[in-house]
């Protein structure tokens, strides 16, 4: 690895295995380059020359365990770009959880790294000038989306850091950014934001950003990039499937018969059967009557609701992996094999799947590992003792987002969500799917309907920072005004205020339940 030095923008040296390397400019994005040219397959570390002593080198080899790693650490409290980027983006990638090694593209010049294949790849399509932190956040934020594995990462850094950092956000580079990398709707989404939420009327920033060009980066950039992670990742391989059900007897029995024909077979399945008639009882007689290569518990319960029911199935696990499913997949008799090529290729301790149904659009699917914004509760493997402590919230049940809410937990415990396109999984959508009992939802009768829907709106004020918050507030009122049947804009904005704020009402209420 070799050890770029810097202090004000300023390279102060370079370092290979304790041995100085001699630059030709003072440059920071300079230097970079040339080091990486000069060595193509060497990993290449930067750092403040204020936090040279926390550099934590017992950890580098851990970190970047393969070649499509980027990673970096912020110590203080603000960064290039303020909390306002949340105006812009909704994603889980905006509110840093700093103790954890945590995804986002949001990089950091005060310590970091990347291979310098993956720099070399994209210096001809991303201009190396100006900022080096913005030129950080730019590599990050385009090549993201396109196989580039990026993170907020503690343990680069030993040591406490408590004091705030000096350096003032800059407007000018905020709306740069934007301008840059997202569509042109949004520079005018933050300029109105700004100027609601925070009474801030930015119009020099707004005609300066105008005069830049997007910047795009070829998916297939990332390609030529071998992944081998040095990881030791899996222990036993052993794994338990998990597989709530309510009214799919037909369907469940083909996708157990899936898993009793894999090349890898799972060591126990847990099915939890539910039924709301409290006089019935299991359907499920050849859980029972036939043989199976595996462990079968079998949970039947009168309650339904899938959290309750994934939750019971968590409980029953033993092994170190943990795959969940749904009753209505089908997948092919390697797929568990190739699951656990993927998870030591990549050195992954959660896996999401690519799951379509038969006719799905090619064109549509992601083809690259990508690092998901949300989860698949069907379709995403995941190492049991990361499931310690995390639950499917209940006050999700019967409602939306509690899949993408149990990813956010994930997150936060240090467990990237990574989406892998192969193996595949075929989802049947049996037209029996969907919730199949009908709920009595609390608000169902209220004279004010809330607008979103309550879970909706408990995923956000769990997981949002105030000002993505804020952003899909304004997004959500510009978006439903065409999709209502009050045409009067001054009609229309009071009564959206009391929908939002009877989903606030609600949200909370569900909270507590959570």
């Amino acid at each position: 690895m070799i050890v770029i030095y810097h202090q004000n923008n300023k390279v102060v040296e370079v370092v290979q295995e304790r041995a100085q390397l001699s630059f030709s400019s003072t440059n920071v994005l300079n230097v970079l380059l040339e080091i990486a040219q000069a060595n193509p397959n060497q990993l290449l570390l930067w750092c403040d020359y204020d936090l040279k002593t926390n550099l934590n080198f017992p950890q580098i080899q851990n970190i970047f365990h393969h070649k499509k790693i980027m990673a970096s650490y912020n110590p203080y409290l603000n960064s290039l770009l303020s909390g306002a980027i949340g105006y812009v983006e909704e994603s889980p990638f905006i509110k840093i959880n700093k103790k954890v090694t945590y995804p986002t593209w949001q990089m950091s010049s005060c310590a970091g790294g990347i291979y310098a294949s993956v720099l070399l790849d994209v210096k001809n399509l991303i201009p190396a000038k100006g900022n080096f932190e913005y030129f950080l956040h730019s590599i990050a934020k385009l090549a993201m989306e396109n196989g580039l594995f990026c993170y907020s990462e503690p343990l680069l850094l030993n040591g406490d850091f408590d004091k705030v950092q000096i350096k003032k956000n800059n407007t000018f580079v905020l709306f740069q950014f934007v301008k840059q990398h997202y569509k042109m709707r949004w520079v005018f989404l933050l300029f109105l934001n700004l100027f609601l939420y925070e009474r801030k009327v930015t119009i020099l920033p707004l005609i300066s950003s105008l005069f830049y060009s997007r910047r795009n980066i070829n998916k297939e950039i990332l390609s030529t990039i071998e992944v081998c992670s040095s990881k030791n990742i899996a222990e036993t391989e052993n794994i338990d499937i998990i597989i709530p059900t309510i009214g799919r007897k037909e369907f469940l029995y083909d996708i157990l018969k899936d898993f009793s024909l894999q090349t890898h077979l799972p060591a126990k399945i847990i099915i939890v059967e539910q039924n709301t008639n409290l006089k019935s009882v299991s359907e499920l007689d050849y859980v029972q009557d036939e043989f199976w290569p595996f462990e079968i518990k079998h949970i039947f319960t009168h309650q339904a609701g899938a959290c309750n029911a994934r939750n019971l199935a968590m409980a029953e696990t033993t092994n170190e992996w943990v795959f969940m499913a749904d009753d209505d997949i089908r997948i092919d008799i390697s797929f568990l094999k190739e699951a656990f090529i993927q998870i030591r290729k990549f050195g992954l301790e959660e896996i999401t799947f690519g799951c379509y149904e038969r006719e799905y659009d090619f064109n549509k699917k992601y083809l690259n590992e990508i690092q998901w914004e949300t989860f698949g509760s069907g379709c995403s493997i995941v190492k049991r003792k990361f499931l310690k402590g995390i639950q499917y919230r209940k006050g999700f049940e019967f409602g939306y987002a509690e899949d993408t809410d149990f990813g956010m937990q994930l997150r936060n415990t240090g467990i990237d969500i990574v989406y892998i396109p192969k193996p595949e999984i075929l989802h049947l959508k049996a037209p029996i799917g969907g919730f199949r009992t009908q709920p009595v939802l609390e608000w169902q009768d209220d004279l004010i309907q809330p607008k979103p829907s309550p879970t909706v709106m408990l995923y956000k004020i769990l997981n949002l920072s105030k000002e993505e918050m804020n952003g899909y507030k304004t997004t959500l009122f510009i978006k439903f005004y065409k999709l209502q049947s009050i045409k009067n804009p001054i009609r229309y904005f009071s009564n959206f205020k009391k929908q939002w704020k009877q989903s606030l009402y609600w949200a909370n209420q569900l909270k507590n339940r959570a």
